[in-house]
């Protein structure tokens, strides 16, 4: 190595973000980031003068990501436990020189940090959250603008107008959008809005559901391939899905289910702007604005190793979480309206739902949210014999949340076993609150995250963040 090639490389460990490892193919540290000391407990000198297997066995990190990568010989990505208590995501590449392990090079992330960007991120949120209510106050130029664009999204609630009013406003840019929520709750519906109300709106909307493509055909599909690129390829090659979103808006729906594989060529073509196809060896333009779906916890992902921390990054620059129907009941009427409306064109007949039947829609839980109340109401529509749909049989809002005898709040001393009683002049949606809060508040001071909360509780993080949000609690400092 040269001189200048040694300062180069000594100027970019020294200089390092993240925690940077430098090992041998035997396993011997060669050299380390100064800021690594203060995460694994030993000095720069001390990490220099030893072997990862020494200090996997000692438990100054484990597992190690370079023992893994000596194992395998392919990168890898793991979530470490330190001895100074920390937990770190690390990554590791292998370096060959003529088929031999010369060199394997490592960088971990302190996820402490990580979650405190996430607190962040939540605090800006919640401001960016009042400033919309704000300005929409001000302006009723704004609203009346949404409610006269929604193309087939049917908004009531405040919080849908609020994550509308953003998604419309960041419609203009080329910024990647992550949409969070559980299943059902409509974010392929609201993709599509934002590319309307994008400049790309003349361009092609592709939508990909990550889960439905076998991981064999996977690359072929989103890459394309050239003419006899494998068995049974067409003669005439075929133009892969991110080509035929050029100009336009690519969705990749469910994308916590794309394999490791599959992620790190995604990255690629994000970073270059380029693909080539199966087969081919000349690189291809792309230029389309990417918006990201998925019902799991991708930072979770993330910790267990199983979805990169780089593209995770990449994706996580507009993060839009759509809360389920159930917590924005508001938005059932105009979307019933709307599946109504879609039912009697298809089937060419007028129908009209009982009165009864509303209150049925607007006391049931939808927990397969907007996806179940659609395909209720067809199934509803075909089983009517007459014009009005007269369909019972709905559970009510709450049926199933606890199973019987293990109400939440039961107090032994109750005048009733396992009865929850109201406060004198507290009606039922009040005391349902207060139940919640004091739940909440008593899991922030015995759990050290939201995502810990979201575990015990049985529900999503991002729902977890927005009742501490509207009950005004945070977790205890105590686990920072």
């Amino acid at each position: 190595m040269s001189e200048i090639d040694a300062r180069v490389l000594t100027t970019l460990v020294e200089n390092a973000n993240d925690h940077v490892f430098i090992v041998d193919g035997e396993g011997r540290v060669l050299d380390v980031s100064p800021g690594a000391a203060a995460v694994y407990g030993m000095s720069r000198e001390a990490l220099c003068a030893t072997t990862v297997q020494r200090l996997e066995a000692e438990g100054v990190l484990t597992p190690s990501v370079s023992l893994e990568v000596m194992r395998s010989g392919q990168p890898a990505q793991v979530m470490q436990t330190t001895s100074t208590g920390r937990r770190v995501i690390a990554q590791a590449y292998p370096v060959f020189v003529g088929g031999r392990l010369e060199r394997i090079i490592s960088r971990s992330m302190d996820l402490t940090d990580l979650q405190w960007l996430q607190q962040e991120y939540q605090l800006l949120q919640r401001r960016f959250s009042e400033h919309l209510k704000r300005s929409a106050a001000a302006s009723l130029g704004d609203d009346l603008a949404l409610d006269e664009s929604q193309g087939e999204l049917r908004i009531r609630s405040e919080l849908m107008r609020e994550i509308a009013l953003l998604l419309k406003r960041v419609a203009p840019t080329d910024a990647s959008v992550l949409m969070l929520g559980e299943s059902g709750v409509g974010k392929t519906a609201f993709a599509r809005q934002l590319h309307r109300w994008s400049r790309r709106r003349e361009g092609p909307f592709i939508d990909v559901n990550c889960g439905a493509i076998p991981e064999s055909l996977f690359e072929s599909e989103m890459f394309g391939y050239q003419p006899g690129a494998f068995s049974g390829a067409a003669r005439q090659g075929k133009a892969g899905l991110m080509e035929q979103a050029q100009g336009g808006t690519l969705f990749l729906d469910e994308i916590g289910e794309l394999p490791l594989a599959m992620q790190t060529k995604l990255l690629k073509v994000i970073q270059d702007g380029s693909l080539t196809r199966l087969g081919d060896t000349r690189a291809r333009r792309v230029d389309f604005r990417l918006v990201v779906a998925t019902n799991q916890d991708l930072a979770r992902r993330v910790e267990e190793g199983r979805f990169r921390l780089d593209l995770y990054y990449r994706l996580n620059v507009i993060p839009v979480t759509l809360p389920p129907l159930r917590e924005r009941p508001e938005d059932i009427p105009g979307l019933v309206e709307l599946q109504l409306a879609r039912l009697n064109r298809r089937y060419g007949h007028d129908k009209l739902l009982a009165p009864h039947v509303w209150q049925e829609l607007m006391g049931h839980d939808w927990p397969g949210n907007v996806r179940e109340l659609e395909n209720w109401l067809e199934r509803a529509w075909l089983s009517a014999p007459g014009e009005m749909i007269e369909a019972r049989g709905l559970a009510p809002r709450h049926s199933s949340r606890a199973p019987e005898g293990a109400i939440l709040g039961a107090d032994a001393s109750s005048p009733v076993p396992g009865a929850v009683w109201l406060a004198d002049d507290e009606g039922l949606k009040a005391g349902l609150a207060r139940i919640e809060r004091e739940i909440l508040a008593e899991l922030c001071a015995q759990l050290p995250s939201t995502y810990a909360m979201a575990k015990r509780l049985g529900i999503s993080q991002p729902s977890v963040v927005r009742k501490l949000q509207r009950h005004g609690l945070r977790i205890s400092d105590g686990h920072r």
